[in-house]
């Protein structure tokens, strides 16, 4: 028997298949193999199709299911992983009305912030552990104001996962910790923020029916089998975005653990047992999967938005070809802090850590004389080393504990330069384990069924590939790290 488990990405869709008896992989599939496209209609807007999404997971799941030559029957349910903070809204067909406003749209950060004023400062870190900032809430809010004939049609609201899950069953479901994702959460009363909507002009109505995040959900209905080649009655037995999920994927459960990811973008997923904040305006608190009103366990979360898009970007653009182990190879010859080249890795929307600032890359100090490609690609590496640096930094100030951190099978986490940086800079050992969000996604639905006792248990056949130790060279690092983040100061001012 089997479980499969969805991570629905922004670049691609995910599909994985675990053995029921000890949670140990069995193979995994993704489409497109290129990376779905965003459409950018007018700067820093950010949308996709959510149908795409759907008829990509059917065609992955069909092929993973055929490929391994496995019946279909012996699958006994589901979990999904999403990328965060998307806007999808349905009308009484349960049809989109419009594309999703993706996680990297920025178009409502005037609209969280004017709410954040009119509510209150004190209310909503009190109540909300955040601003309401550039998330679904405000996305919403937004479609409201710009876009009434869009809203007046709309039955209910979601994250990407809801949608998914709605596709698979026919019903509109959510969770807690999906609505305190899109700030809509009042951790004080353990319900959704009613109050807020109706400061939005949004009609609590509109939010789709609640289910803990380890639960049966939902089950998969008739349109759903057929479109996807899942058997018809198995349940969805998990739900949550994918940095919570990444933390679960890596056993961060607990106070003290910290899960990071280096994709599109980086995060820095710290669990916390405090349900409060300092930098309300830096990072974002949301409710851990395994959180109740009990037993606290906040997810305190920092993305920098503008790390593996920006690597990317160097090797599709300036490389003429290179692969990413040949620029790693490449930037290890050239000496720590690249001669002086600075990379500041934004231009992927507002980054949140420096308070919604819509700023764009720069690259710094650059020499014709002096400088190469290869300077130019460890300048990257270690420029996406000191943001998460930087960032946690903000953490700590927040309350984190960074003592040791844990990563899946990220390239960006692979290129040595990028890991040593980041172990000597923060005093953190790193261990990168061999897991993938979609495999943490179905091994949740696993242990929300009982057939583990325990994430640790469902997790148990994973190893840890590698481990970066920090280095007795941290001066050098420190003295690199000093002039990026005294160019980055100049630039935010």
């Amino acid at each position: 028997m089997y479980w499969i488990g969805f991570d629905i990405g922004s670049s691609s869709i995910k599909v994985a298949l675990i053995s029921a008896d000890d949670g140990a992989p069995i193979d995994m599939a993704q489409y497109p193999e290129k990376e779905m496209s965003i459409n950018s209609i007018r700067p820093e807007w950010a949308e996709q199709d959510p149908q795409v999404w759907w008829q990509n997971l059917c065609i992955a799941t069909k092929n993973l299911i055929s490929k391994n030559s496995i019946y279909k029957n012996h699958i006994k349910g589901i979990g999904i992983s999403y990328q965060m903070h998307g806007l999808v809204i349905v009308d009484e067909k349960l049809e989109p009305i419009r594309p999703s406003i993706i996680w990297c749209d920025s178009r409502a950060v005037a609209t969280g912030e004017k709410l954040f004023q009119t509510v209150g400062k004190e209310k909503c870190i009190h109540r909300l552990l955040n601003s309401p900032g550039n998330f679904t809430l405000s996305k919403l809010k937004w479609v409201k104001d710009n876009e009434p004939e869009n809203y007046q049609k709309v039955h209910r609201f979601m994250l990407p996962g809801d949608f998914i899950a709605l596709r698979l069953s026919g019903e509109c479901t959510t969770t807690p910790s999906g609505l305190s994702e899109g700030i809509m959460w009042d951790f004080k009363e353990n319900r959704v923020a009613d109050w807020l909507l109706e400061e939005a002009g949004i009609d609590p109505s509109l939010v789709p029916g609640i289910r803990p995040s380890f639960s049966e959900q939902c089950r998969v209905g008739k349109k759903g089998a057929e479109e996807s080649g899942l058997p018809e009655g198995i349940p969805i037995m998990y739900r949550a975005g994918d940095q919570p999920n990444n933390a679960l994927a890596l056993n961060v459960m607990e106070p003290g653990q910290i899960a990071a990811t280096g994709g599109t973008s980086g995060v820095v997923y710290a669990i916390s047992e405090e349900q409060g904040t300092r930098e309300h305006t830096r990072i974002n608190s949301f409710a851990h999967v395994n959180h109740t009103s009990d037993t606290i366990r906040i997810g305190k979360l920092l993305c920098i938005n503008g790390t593996g898009i920006q690597y990317s970007w160097i090797k599709n653009e300036l490389t003429q070809g290179l692969s990413y182990n040949e620029m790693n190879q490449q930037a290890e010859k050239v000496a720590i802090g690249s001669d002086g080249l600075s990379i500041l890795p934004f231009g992927n929307g507002a980054e949140r850590m420096l308070e919604n600032r819509g700023k764009d890359s720069r690259i710094l100090n650059l020499n014709f004389n002096i400088h190469k490609r290869p300077h130019l690609f460890r300048a990257a590496l270690e420029g996406i080393a000191f943001a998460f640096v930087y960032g946690m930094e903000i953490l700590r100030n927040d309350g984190a504990d960074i003592r040791s951190i844990k990563v899946g099978n990220d390239n960006l986490f692979r290129a040595g330069i990028f890991s040593k940086t980041l172990a000597a800079l923060s005093q953190s050992k790193i261990d990168i384990v061999e897991t993938t969000g979609a495999m943490g996604a179905a091994r949740a639905a696993a242990y929300a069924h009982g057939d583990f006792a325990s994430i640790g248990e469902a997790t148990a056949t994973d190893t840890v590939q590698l481990t970066y130790e920090p280095e007795n060279n941290a001066n050098e690092y420190q003295e690199a790290y000093q002039n990026w983040k005294k160019a980055l100061d100049e630039y935010i001012d």
